[in-house]
């Protein structure tokens, strides 16, 4: 990845003239995009301003489509008063740029703390901006069964801001010292990984430690149509609570991005660092060297009409023991499969598709389809050979449910074929860090993810989520296509394979959030969920109920929902 930072900074060097006005992130949040989508969908229409299903948005791209929502007075005099507060709470939320004249605060603590209602402290001057969060997250918790008391303890900070107008920048920053519910702890212990998080270390009896970090530069080449950033962090592309194509499930990871929006086209680049594997104990991660491998993908979407989209996705995994990067894979307009076949080698390409379709003012279709391996005439046979390796997802979005104003309903199915995902090696699979970069649960499976979500008053929200998994797992010495970190070349068999095989599993994931904004981004939530695990193996069952209560400031809900 060197070839690539000094490509990077080379361009930015030589051709400054192109550097233009740029802003950070939203950090992916899946409560605060759904405020984003729900209000493109009523529309009926796409947003102008980015593609929605390409992930972290730009705070500038969002105070433009909010501006643009205020400014339709027939759409803004129909909302209802908890949408116009939320309207009010995106655009104080990205102020710097965004028209809105609600963001000041009426009383400022010490003239400087609190001027305006979203930063504990900004500096705005003409060519410096500049926004400081504090970031809290305070939970306690107690699972049935256990005398074992769970809890969150995340402190840090959140740092972005331009430079001229012409360079965004951001970074966070946080520690955590936590005690999930027993599911969570034998996932860190069966995986060697906290799920989401990079390097970790044991703490006291049951608990883990953890530094988070991300952060990115970010500039436009060329005014409003290229966007290129440099950083490390997520991304995530689809529409629904899933991805098959790409996921944020896995931790951050070193990345150069460009983004490039004309006409109706949204064209994604992000070439990547990532981790094959790491080190670890039951005391936590190792120190020394973890082995590295490469990640290149791009994505296409078009606006066919003002309410359907149609996007291709090809992603190429590279790498070996020596740790070298084909620089052919730099090439940002060319299919990677072809330069996978010139060059003779044997990279993981993965390739897919997506769409959705806005309809009617009220409802949102949406689906993708990946595929890892595939051989028309061996899927036509209908022998179940293990290459045919595929995955998809079907979900709909349905709000103000019949009429009731801020009830949302969310639908989605999940399937992946075995060994979706696995490749030769940890060199050439689609995981990070020891977890998949795609769907969740990796390969092998079946899921039905339904989630409801109600706003009774403008700081109230209520969240429902109920998932139903089918999924076949692996037992020791034995590899039936659901852990995408073991090799493909030891499966089991050659034909018969089908989802499901291995040791036969069903899950059911049940939560229920109650969330009050009592100030900007400070958050108080009740959480409770109920967990089952049936397998075929008795000693894996598992059923558990988990009550929770939350104070977050400026930082996501923590979602384990597998």
């Amino acid at each position: 990845m060197n070839k690539t930072r000094f490509l990077f900074f080379l361009f930015a060097i030589a051709f400054p003239q192109f550097v233009k006005a740029q802003s950070a992130n939203i950090p992916i949040n899946r409560d605060y995009y759904h405020l984003l989508e729900r209000y493109e969908i009523m529309t009926g229409k796409f947003a102008d301003n980015f593609h929605s299903h390409v992930k972290p948005y730009k705070r500038m791209q969002v105070a433009g489509f909010i501006d643009s929502l205020y400014t339709d007075h027939e759409f803004y005099a129909n909302l209802s008063e908890r949408d116009k507060f939320n309207l009010s709470y995106l655009a104080n939320d990205n102020w710097e740029w965004s028209v809105s004249d609600s963001s000041e605060s009426r009383k400022p603590f010490l003239k400087y703390i609190y001027r305006k209602k979203s930063d504990f402290l900004n500096i705005d001057e003409d060519n410096f901006d500049l926004h400081v969060n504090p970031v809290l997250y305070f939970s306690g918790g107690k699972e049935s069964g256990s005398n074992i008391t769970t809890y969150i303890n995340t402190r840090g900070v959140d740092l972005r801001g331009s430079i001229s107008k012409r360079l965004g920048f951001y970074s966070f920053l946080s520690t955590t010292q936590a005690v999930y519910p027993s599911y969570v702890r034998d996932y860190t212990a069966q995986n060697g990984v906290v799920p989401g998080e990079g390097f970790w270390k044991k703490f006291k009896t049951n608990g883990v430690d953890y530094f988070t970090a991300r952060g990115y530069i970010s500039f436009e080449l060329v005014k409003k149509y290229i966007n290129t950033e440099f950083g490390f962090d997520q991304s995530f592309l689809g529409s629904g609570h899933r991805s098959m194509i790409l996921s944020d499930f896995s931790p951050g990871y070193t990345y150069l991005k460009f983004n490039t929006k004309i006409w109706r086209l949204n064209y994604t680049n992000i070439f990547a660092q990532t981790f094959a594997d790491q080190n670890f104990s039951a005391t936590g991660s190792l120190d020394g060297t973890y082995p590295k491998k490469f990640i290149a993908s791009h994505h296409l979407s078009l606006n066919i009409t003002d309410n359907f989209n149609f996007g291709v996705f090809e992603s190429v995994v590279i790498g070996d023991s020596t740790e070298r990067f084909d620089i052919s894979y730099l090439n940002p307009v060319i299919f990677y499969r072809a330069l996978e076949h010139q060059g003779g080698s044997s990279e993981n390409v993965i390739v897919g598709m997506d769409s959705k379709w806005n309809i009617g003012h009220s409802l949102l279709l949406y689906g993708q389809l990946v595929l890892d391996e595939f051989l028309l005439s061996e899927v036509k046979s209908g022998n179940g050979w293990w290459a045919n390796k595929f995955g998809g997802q079907l979900g709909v979005k349905y709000i103000n449910v019949v009429g009731i104003d801020n009830l949302d309903f969310q639908l989605e199915y999940n399937v992946a074929r075995p060994y979706l995902y696995a490749h030769q090696d940890i060199y050439t699979n689609y995981a990070h860090y020891r977890q998949p970069l795609g769907h969740t649960l990796g390969g092998n499976f079946k899921e039905v993810v339904t989630i409801i979500k109600y706003q009774p008053l403008n700081r109230f929200y209520i969240t429902a989520q109920l998932n139903l998994a089918n999924y076949g797992d692996d037992i020791a010495d034995s590899n039936w296509g659901k852990n995408v970190m073991l090799s493909y070349n030891t499966r089991e068999q050659e034909y018969d394979n089908k989802i499901g095989q291995g040791v036969s599993t069903k899950l059911m994931y049940g939560e229920l959030t109650l969330s009050y904004m009592w100030k900007h981004n400070l958050f108080f939530d009740i959480n409770g969920v109920f967990r089952k695990l049936d397998s075929d193996l008795e000693a894996r069952d598992d059923k558990m109920t988990y009550i929770a209560a939350s104070m977050r400031w400026n930082i996501a809900r923590k979602i384990h929902d597998f």
